[in-house]
């Protein structure tokens, strides 16, 4: 199966819809009378469907078992053809559009089964997903495309040329994909005024977000939260709250980090863990959600 590890946990919401064609109108009368043989179609078939629809990775190999939070089934007539709409929910790391397919046709194929006694003609239409909501493609930056960065990797044994820097590359590649221009990287020394001087330089040519890795441990040498804290106008705490919640399901270490994130006017500061790994999921835990806040930082409304 696909890895989702680095996935966030989100409301994930999908809708699907099947399409039960009748050939007489006294099938439809049959339904709505509750005179079908098998017995009530509607009730039968929901119960029919929530039970399918929690079985589907028994089915279908490369689903992801998850939770099925809520399940909603809702019929609409019209003439002689019946959509079934099917809605599922959870609150997990991926989708659960093919679970809403899923339910919907054994919706439909359980009206089948229970109607063919009494009509022979009927059939099965339109299996089909009409909407999902959930997932980072959701959340994605919907008030600016042409944000600029300045990647800032401190180390004193990555600028004395002793090893080579993955955890900025790393976060340029992440920054790519979000469509966020990286126009300065950087490698500096551990040393609180070069930290600070780095920030003041690009705030002041404008440059939108600025990306510290390094750093932000306990070792005598790790001082970019003591550099960066004297020139946040604000901190924003659930932006490293939420680096760390998401590290600490990966690995029990994270909570010793002392990740910052704050504004300096409308330029967002990020001061992210050094190692290849924790800088990764730092960016995993809130892009691209995250680019958000300069449309608010401009006045735009949250919604």
């Amino acid at each position: 199966m696909v890895d989702i590890t680095h996935k966030n946990t989100t409301l994930r919401t999908a809708v699907a819809q099947a399409i039960v064609k009748v050939s007489k109108p006294e099938t439809i009368e049959a339904i709505q009378n509750d005179t079908v043989p098998k017995g009530n179609v509607f009730a039968m078939s929901k119960a029919a469907g929530l039970l399918g629809v929690k079985r589907t990775p028994d089915i279908l190999p490369d689903c992801h078992p998850l939770p099925i939070e809520y399940t909603g089934v809702a019929y609409e007539i019209n003439g002689l053809e019946i959509t079934v709409l099917f809605t599922v929910k959870t609150i997990y790391k991926t989708g659960v559009e093919v679970e809403a397919m899923h339910g919907a046709s054994v919706v439909a194929l359980n009206m089948y089964d229970m109607l063919k006694p009494i009509d022979k003609g009927i059939e099965i239409h339109h299996i089909k997903l009409l909407n999902k909501k959930g997932g980072k493609s959701d959340f994605k930056n919907r008030f600016r495309t042409d944000i600029t960065a300045a990647v800032i990797v401190c180390s004193d044994t990555i600028s004395g040329g002793h090893k080579e820097d993955k955890a900025g590359k790393a976060i340029i590649e992440k920054l790519k994909i979000c469509g966020v221009q990286t126009e300065a990287y950087e490698i500096i020394p551990d040393v609180l005024e070069v930290i600070q001087n780095k920030a003041k330089q690009y705030q002041e040519q404008g440059v939108d977000l600025i990306i510290y890795t390094g750093g932000t441990g306990l070792s005598a040498r790790d001082v970019t939260p003591e550099a960066l804290g004297p020139l946040l106008d604000r901190r924003i705490p659930g932006i490293e709250e939420a680096i760390r919640s998401y590290g600490q399901d990966r690995t029990p270490y994270s909570m010793l980090s002392r990740s910052v994130a704050g504004t300096i006017k409308n330029t967002l500061v990020l001061a992210l863990p050094g190692s290849t790994n924790g800088a990764g999921e730092s960016m995993d835990a809130i892009f691209p959600s995250v680019l958000h806040i300069f449309g608010i930082l401009r006045g735009a409304r949250h919604d």
